[in-house]
Formats: C-alpha cells, sequence, structure tokens
C-alpha cells in the first residue's frame, strides 16, 4: 500500500531488481538493500548517492507509514542535493521518494562518473523522466 496516498502499487523491474511504485501518486519505495543491490548488478559500489542518504540523519516523524511495519517513518536531508527531503522507515526497512524526488536524485548524481546507481534509475524511468 502507498504511503501517501494508500492506493496499491506496482513493481518495476529492471536486471533483476524489483522497485515498488504508486501510478496514482508518482512515488516510489526501495526497500533495505536495494540501493547497494542495484550498484552490485551494474558492477560498480553504492557511490555518492548511497553515501549522501546513508548519512543524512534521522529527522522528525512524517505522515507517512512504512509499508512494511507501518511505523511512522523519519524524515531525512540529504546533504545533495539541497532542499531534498525523503522519508525512512526508523526500523531502515526502506526509502519513500514522492513524485520528482527521484528525477532530483537522478539529475544530481547521475554527473558523477560511474554512479551506476543513477543510471540504473535513470533506465528504469526512461519514459517518465521524458514526459516531465
Amino acid at each position: 500500500m502507498c504511503p501517501a496516498c494508500r492506493k496499491p502499487m506496482i513493481s518495476l523491474e529492471l536486471e533483476g531488481i524489483e522497485i515498488d511504485h504508486c501510478l496514482d501518486c508518482g512515488g516510489t519505495w526501495l526497500d533495505a538493500g536495494e540501493i547497494e543491490a542495484i550498484a552490485e548488478r551494474a558492477g560498480g559500489d553504492p557511490g555518492r548517492l548511497a553515501q549522501a542518504i546513508d548519512a543524512a540523519a534521522d529527522g522528525p516523524r512524517g505522515p507517512r507509514r512504512c509499508p512494511r511495519c507501518r511505523r511512522k517513518m523519519r524524515t531525512i536531508h540529504p546533504a545533495e542535493p539541497a532542499g531534498l527531503v525523503l522519508d525512512r522507515c526508523p526500523l531502515h526497512h526502506g526509502l519513500w521518494f514522492d513524485h520528482g524526488e527521484m528525477k532530483t536524485l537522478i539529475t544530481a548524481f547521475s554527473d558523477g562518473p560511474g554512479d551506476d546507481i543513477a543510471r540504473f534509475f535513470a533506465d528504469l524511468y526512461a519514459s517518465e523522466l521524458a514526459i516531465e
């Protein structure tokens, strides 16, 4: 169930990695370890994107609940890109990206040499990114 709009989510798969996406609100859920799995599948390391997310301290509880454990997620503010606010499960079950936040991350990190995670998401969201 989508943490933002409470509608069912669909699974998107690329190269054996599944993520959950809400067609109604455009948000995306990543289970814990999926960023690392994406990097491993691409033959790289987690890169700047994963480091920025991992280094972000938990902020206050937000209104959304984790789709795995139903606890209220904490907001996090990664150092890059400035102004981005994500939701992270307090038990680290995963991350929630509102509509447009994935595009912000892809744009911010795709310029880095060898950031395989950003390339993976750019491929996964190719049609969505072309529309916006």
